[in-house]
């Protein structure tokens, strides 16, 4: 369950002479699931069947999010069968293959995760329910330090802005030790390749380079992390463009609370006006791991920032007061790559994001997040915001 109030921001309620600017949203869902698995002596047969009910009950009249909507359909359904322990030399379950409607990730989401649509027809779309694909091959072997995938997807889209995106690829990671883990990953895109009806022409034929890195490298200083990833994007003239974030993380093991503080720096590129070729990063499909991914910020990576064309700032500071409640302060500072078109200044936003996330049982979790962002030149020119933003939330989910 999801509640918003006063969710406008500045665009008044179509034919209301009031001009008010507080349209409400809330929207709900439910998530049945059955899983199962079959052992023998040539491995083991596993299955899941999972469906999604959602509803937005009221809602902004936007496009983004859609107007009241309600709908319920399959999520997993798929069949896989891995190799058990009948390759000791390999070692357990080291070959394993699955197909049908299932999730699927590289990395830390950065550039894939979501394999469904939400909002519009469906209702649903800041919970994000459905993330299975609507369709995956998937073949893994795991041979000791290594893991090698090679993956076929296609996305389930809403029917009313389908780009018929679908990706194939191979992905490798190499665990060095517990504490490092180097991933390099190939995607070809592929799209509705009629540009008439295709709202991303560049993603049809696009070739995706990514490399990865997760470490903590001082065996005597763990609480020292790093992470890195860059990804390149290719299709001749209609896309050439980068995006990278590096990331470095203390944890003070020994402190009452353990603390936890970080810096990232994300750099997404933007389009080029002066060069024929489009510059501009296609965000992808990523996801959600951890607060500030890969929506950046609970105000401005939720409504109406995307990965492209921006440079963040992130500096966190996390905190674990009991085993059961967990929560922290993150600040960012937005700006652009390449200045728009009518725009002067590449300052977009500063935002502060409160959270906590509280495991009242075993059933319940709850989430509570309060953020303020203060749009600076860029915002100002490119949306006509002036004034701050605030918003506040409180999220409840129960599993079963």
């Amino acid at each position: 369950m999801f509640g918003f109030g006063n969710s406008l921001y500045r665009d008044r309620i179509p034919d209301d002479p009031s001009g008010d600017l507080g349209g409400n949203w809330f929207e709900s869902y439910a998530k049945p699931a059955l899983s199962g698995s079959v052992e023998n002596a040539h491995g083991e047969w596993f299955a899941k069947v999972s469906a999604v009910g959602e509803r937005t009950f009221d809602t902004p009249p936007v496009p983004l999010v859609g107007s009241a909507q309600s709908s319920f359909k399959v999520e997993d359904m798929y069949i896989g069968w891995r190799s058990g322990k009948t390759m000791p030399s390999l070692g357990e379950n080291a070959l394993e293959f699955s197909l049908g409607r299932e999730q699927y990730k590289i990395g830390h989401g950065f550039l894939l995760w979501d394999g469904s649509a939400e909002g519009g027809s469906r209702g649903g779309f800041w919970s994000n329910a459905r993330k299975a694909w609507g369709f995956a091959g998937l073949g893994k072997l795991n041979a000791k330090n290594n893991k090698f995938e090679l993956f076929y997807l296609d996305r389930d889209e809403l029917p009313e802005n389908n780009s018929n995106t679908k990706v194939a690829g191979a992905n490798y990671e190499f665990v060095l030790d517990t504490a490092t883990t180097i991933g390099a990953t190939y995607m070809h895109f592929m799209a509705n390749p009629d540009g008439a009806n295709n709202p991303l022409p560049a993603r049809d034929g696009m070739n995706v380079y990514n490399l990865r890195l997760y470490s903590a490298p001082l065996r005597q200083l763990r609480q020292l992390s790093f992470e890195f990833e860059w990804a390149r994007e290719n299709n001749g003239d209609l896309i050439q463009s980068t995006a990278w974030t590096a990331q470095a993380a203390f944890e003070f093991s020994k402190v009452k609370w353990t603390p936890k503080l970080s810096y990232r720096y994300a750099f997404f590129k933007g389009d080029d006006p002066a060069t024929p070729a489009n510059e501009a990063f296609d965000p992808l499909l990523p996801g959600f791991y951890d607060w500030g991914t890969w929506w950046q910020g609970e105000i401005g990576g939720e409504y109406f920032l995307s990965n492209s064309n921006l440079v963040s700032h992130q500096a966190r500071l996390h905190l674990t007061p009991f085993a059961s409640l967990s929560g922290g302060l993150i600040g960012y500072s937005f700006k652009f790559d390449q200045l728009p078109a009518g725009v002067t200044s590449k300052n977009l936003l500063s935002e502060i994001d409160l959270y906590a996330d509280w495991k009242v049982n075993s059933n319940f979790i709850v989430s509570f997040v309060a953020a303020v962002a203060h749009p600076q030149d860029a915002a100002t020119q490119a949306y006509g915001r002036t004034s701050n933003f605030t918003y506040g939330m409180i999220y409840v989910a129960y599993s079963y």
